[in-house]
């Protein structure tokens, strides 16, 4: 079947039948073509110097046809250009048990890991800390000469008169949560597959990168080549939530090894690896201070976030940046107090991952806000809307919102669970709960500043009179190609079937940034629109000229070009194409966008961070059935309203929703990283790293809110990460209201809960024996 044009259309994913099929050719199906096996040994140690690497005998192992070690990189690598302090294998020390520090390539998986069983390592070993509170203790050893107090950044921002505030406040309260540190858990581990010609000294490689862009520069940099001699390409990828959202040393290593052994390497790392390599989300401290009127009104807020960061700089800087920059822009809050942390730890390294920097912050906020609205005999949904921005506004650190669909959202909740009616009238361990979030839709300033655009798509059309999309856009399964596609058979007014798209290819596509931080839509669909009427107005004229009239006097109706007005039946697109072609010969018609400076933030350092185009808003309501006898937890049912712009794809967007809320449930319930007192990883296994089967999964009610953003593509903002940070504690808040029991550590597990009605059946009993006493 052939897909209509439209923006705003349910449309099924333009790569969707390859993967069904099996068509589609992930990074491991291109290792199995031929490639040596790469083997990365890592450490034993969470904390060690390395005083000797021998690699002769590994060397000298018939079949082994290359071993690299720190000696063979002594250049850094990192997203970030301000914070770059991990090798791809470890020079001098390494800093968490798994850190790469030597790697071979081999004719077999067996040569390759007997080889690395050949390899010789003398370390002294140091002491470790794997934990915030324990890398902060004075004397801790420091993992790293720049920060000798293991604190990788520290933030402190103050907005208006916070101490005014409080004073005005009716109700005060405080508390402190702790979050533990998750992952992706994405469906494909890590792989890169690297190809190095050596007569023409060229990489080329193959990963499962969210940012080909950043892998380009970071092999460029680390392998001391020119970008012009490497190629990245991006194969079908299984998955990413922020896991890839920076160069990783296994594409490092097998760059290394490629070049090393003069031909093609592939690494395929397992679950257990993959684990090691993390960037998720870290463990955090927060501790939240909020005041309120009597009314409801915030007049004050008060936030400290301590993250464990993990061995390496990674994210770190922009994380708790975002921590304290995403408390504006939800609410209406003018007095704002923040101090973050980002410590270094002997643990794998943390970075971004689906809502990055937002959640455990947005978590503890709406908990305390939800016990204050009952504190003060107000329903959480009256608090809400007495705090709504009014857009456009711009925030008190500098955010700027054009739209603003939140209070639409919880129009649209509040009445599809039947909160009015319903709410504090279930039977006893049922209970619904509510909370609110949002996220930007692409940073605003590009981590690595070029000058650049920020997106740029290039069309082209040729004899077939078919349109080759071309984007440096990473599709990872968010649906962006689709995107892409659709945009350009809205302006052109032509059949989906028409338009191939092309991506993630730097010998092919245009530079673009990658996905992350939700930017593809807005800005990539923005470029496209500039590239299809570019386009168009190619065609406009070659139909002007054939219909002997002015340009401006064509119009496209029903993909046919005609005079408007005019008793000619028009012309059909291929037609047009033909005589355009026959003008300029194959057509090519590029577009690109810019952030506008007004979206750059505010002039405070770290102002940049949180700065975006356009904010998605969510609010949603969870009902639970929880187990008093055994503490277990069930959501019953999840009703969430997103604020999503325009809904180019409305099909996809009700999944990425629908991904987003299933998320955060893991991260609310089950999902967490623990490590033992050796630092040895105590989750590195989808049997004991538990994210949520379809048995804990529950039904999830979908509304899509359209505020149609003056800046976005079509009104577009992002669709895929505003909700998450709102259903944890929605969780906490159903739980409260099933129980009257609010708990503050994530995950909330079933001893969590029993414990937490244990403590509070004791503090009961003591109250009583001292009111009889």
């Amino acid at each position: 079947m052939i897909a209509a044009a439209g923006v705003g259309k349910p449309t099924p994913l333009v790569d969707g039948i390859d993967k069904v099929t099996g068509r589609a050719r992930f990074t491991a199906d291109i290792a199995c073509d031929g490639a040596l096996v790469g083997r990365i040994l890592r450490s034993p140690w969470a904390h060690a110097d390395i005083l000797a690497v021998d690699a002769s005998a590994a060397r000298a192992l018939p079949g082994v046809r290359a071993v690299v070690t720190g000696e063979d990189c002594d250049k850094t690598f990192g997203v970030l250009p301000i914070a770059m302090n991990e090798y791809p294998l470890a020079r001098g020390r390494v800093r968490y048990r798994g850190d790469p520090i030597a790697a071979v390539a081999a004719d077999d998986e067996a040569t390759a890991e007997r080889a690395l069983g050949l390899i010789k390592i003398e370390a002294r070993e140091l002491p470790a800390a794997f934990t915030s509170a324990e890398a902060r203790k004075p004397g801790a050893a420091a993992l790293h000469d720049k920060s000798p107090d293991n604190v990788q950044r520290a933030v402190h921002h103050e907005f208006g008169d916070v101490a005014a505030g409080f004073a005005s406040a009716d109700l005060v309260r405080e508390r402190t949560f702790h979050a533990a540190e998750v992952t992706h858990a994405m469906m494909e581990p890590h792989a890169a597959v690297a190809t190095w010609d050596g007569e023409r000294e060229h990489l080329t490689i193959q990963s499962v990168t969210q940012v080909p862009y950043y892998v380009h520069l970071m092999l460029a940099r680390c392998m001391d080549l020119p970008e012009s001699r490497i190629r990245v390409i991006k194969p079908f990828v299984g998955g990413g939530f922020g896991a890839r959202t920076e160069a990783l040393n296994v594409e490092i290593i097998a760059g290394l090894l490629a070049r090393a052994a003069s031909g093609k390497v592939a690494i395929r790392c397992t679950r257990e690896e993959t684990f090691l390599t993390h960037r998720g989300r870290p463990e955090s401290d927060v501790r939240v201070k909020i005041g309120l009127t009597r009314d409801g009104k915030i007049v004050a807020v008060e936030c400290e976030a301590v993250q464990r960061g993990g061995a390496y700089a990674g994210y770190g800087i922009v994380t708790i940046l975002y921590a304290g920059g995403l408390l504006h822009s939800l609410y209406d809050v003018t007095n704002v107090k923040y101090d973050g942390y980002r410590v270094y730890t002997n643990t794998p390294p943390c970075g971004a991952m689906r809502g990055h920097g937002s959640v455990n912050v947005r978590h503890a906020f709406e908990c305390v806000l939800d016990a204050m609205a009952e504190e003060l005999g107000l329903d959480p949904f009256a608090v809400r809307r007495a705090n709504l921005l009014v857009a456009p506004v711009t925030t008190i650190n500098g955010a700027q919102v054009n739209s603003y669909g939140l209070p639409e959202c919880l129009d649209r909740v509040e009445a599809a669970s039947g909160w009015r009616a319903r709410k504090g009238k279930l039977p006893k361990g049922r209970g619904l709960g509510m909370a609110c979030s949002h996220y930007v839709s692409g940073s605003a300033k590009p981590v690595h500043w070029t000058g650049q655009p920020d997106a740029t798509v290039s069309l082209r059309v040729d004899f077939d009179t078919g349109i080759t999309a071309l984007t440096g856009a990473a599709e990872i399964g968010q649906g962006s190609s689709t995107v892409v596609a659709q945009v350009v058979a809205e302006v052109l007014d032509l059949p989906l079937a028409r338009i191939r798209v092309i991506s993630s290819d730097s010998a092919l596509t245009p530079r673009d940034l990658g996905s992350y931080s939700s930017r593809v839509t807005l800005m990539v669909g923005n470029a496209t629109i500039d590239a299809a009427r570019n386009l168009r107005a190619v065609l406009v004229e070659a139909a002007a000229a054939k219909l002997d009239a002015k340009p401006e006097q064509i119009e496209i109706v029903g993909g046919l070009y005609r005079v408007a007005g005019g008793q000619d039946a028009g012309l059909r697109f291929e037609d047009v194409a033909l005589a355009a072609l026959a003008k300029h010969g194959p057509i090519t018609a590029s577009g690109t966008y810019r952030v506008p400076t007004m979206f750059h933030g505010g002039k405070h350092k770290g102002g940049a961070i949180g700065a975006t185009v356009g904010f998605s808003y969510a609010a949603q309501v969870v009902e639970v059935a929880v187990d008093e006898a055994t503490g277990r937890v069930n959501v019953e049912k999840v009703w969430v309203a997103q604020d999503v712009g325009k809904a180019i794809n409305p099909l996809a967007v009700e999944g990425q929703i629908q991904g987003g809320v299933w998320m955060g449930l893991g991260q609310a319930l089950s999902e967490e990283t623990r490590f033992d007192d050796l630092g040895r990883p105590l989750h590195a296994s989808m049997l004991e790293y538990r994210i949520p089967t379809i048995a804990e999964s529950p039904p999830i009610e979908v509304a899509i809110v359209e505020s149609i953003d003056p800046y976005g593509p079509f009104g577009a903002k992002e669709g895929s990460e505003g909700c998450l940070a709102g259903f944890p504690p929605a969780l906490a808040n159903a739980i409260a209201d099933a129980l009257d029991l609010r708990l503050s550590d994530l995950p909330i597990t079933p001893e969590k809960v029993i414990d937490g009605l244990i403590k509070r059946r004791r503090e009961r009993r003591l109250a009583e024996l001292k009111r009889s006493a």
